[in-house]
């Protein structure tokens, strides 16, 4: 690995990142292995939340309806991990990100692609998917307007 990617914010190797999964959390996975990035809202009073939960923690109604966000993020908080398990010259960024689209909810993810020094709160985010085991897709972030 040259010094410019080792300096750069990666993900874990996809096929060493495994979920799972159940009746409530299964659409936001079948969501990212298609594409799509999308989040639970309350059927009845509109609240947002993340991660998926059975029940709303505002009016405590079971009932969700996912809404496809547009896959814009900004960074609420971050850490950065240099080295793991096996990886030493890795470098993971988590974040918790802001989602626009889905206002009170927050998600955690990595962001990628860029030098951790630059990353900063505030900071705007898009996603993009990563293949994962199992042929899921894992939704991960690069700084807004540089792709994948």
């Amino acid at each position: 690995m040259s010094t410019a990617q080792a300096r750069r914010a990666q993900a874990l190797p996809g096929e060493q990142v495994r979920i799972t999964t159940n009746a409530v959390t299964e659409p936001f996975w079948t969501a990212a292995q298609q594409g799509r990035l999308v989040a639970p809202r309350c059927a009845v009073c509109g609240t947002f939340r993340l991660p998926p939960t059975p029940f709303c923690p505002d009016c405590q109604s079971t009932g969700i309806d996912w809404v496809e966000l547009s896959g814009r993020a900004t960074v609420f908080s971050f850490s950065v991990v240099h080295g793991f398990p096996g990886l030493p010259d890795i470098t993971l960024v988590p974040v918790i990100l802001d989602l626009p689209d889905a206002p009170g909810a927050r998600l955690v993810s990595n962001v990628v692609g860029v030098d951790p020094a630059e990353v900063r709160i505030g900071m705007e985010l898009e996603v993009s998917f990563m293949p994962i085991a199992d042929g899921w897709a894992l939704p991960i972030f690069r700084p807004a307007g540089e792709g994948p």
